[in-house]
């Protein structure tokens, strides 16, 4: 799972100059970015996503000297998508909002909350450590 903390140390990849991509299993992350209502927000998402992989490639591995920059990279990278992800879910959830408050001017409260919304809702994740 994708969870800020997860690369702690500064030399973890100290030396590392084949580090050039970072690829993440199928799992939330993915989900959450399939279950996105808004293509725009997918392609945001997508394209965030993969931008480590240019920033990967040009920065420092370092040296005995040096740690580099690659793990400080990937703390800065997995931050932003987190946040991107925290902030679509909140509007996914405000459209959510909107459509019951519409769709229960028509039908039953109880036939929205059981067999419409659940499922629009997004998967669940856990960002913490």
């Amino acid at each position: 799972p994708l969870k800020d903390g997860i690369i702690a140390a500064d030399d973890i990849f100290r030396g590392c100059k084949k580090l050039e991509r970072v690829d993440l299993v199928e799992g939330e992350v993915h989900e959450i970015i399939a279950a996105l209502l808004l293509e725009e927000w997918k392609n945001d998402m997508d394209r965030d996503m993969s931008s480590i992989d240019q920033i990967l490639s040009y920065t420092s591995a370092g040296n005995r000297r040096d740690v580099g920059g690659k793990a400080q990279a990937v703390r800065i990278w997995i931050r932003s998508v987190l946040r991107k992800i925290i902030h679509y879910k909140a509007q996914h959830q405000s459209l959510l909002n909107e459509a019951a408050d519409t769709l229960q001017l028509d039908l039953p409260n109880d036939i929205v909350n059981k067999n419409v919304l659940p499922f629009l809702e997004l998967p669940n994740m856990n960002m913490q450590r």
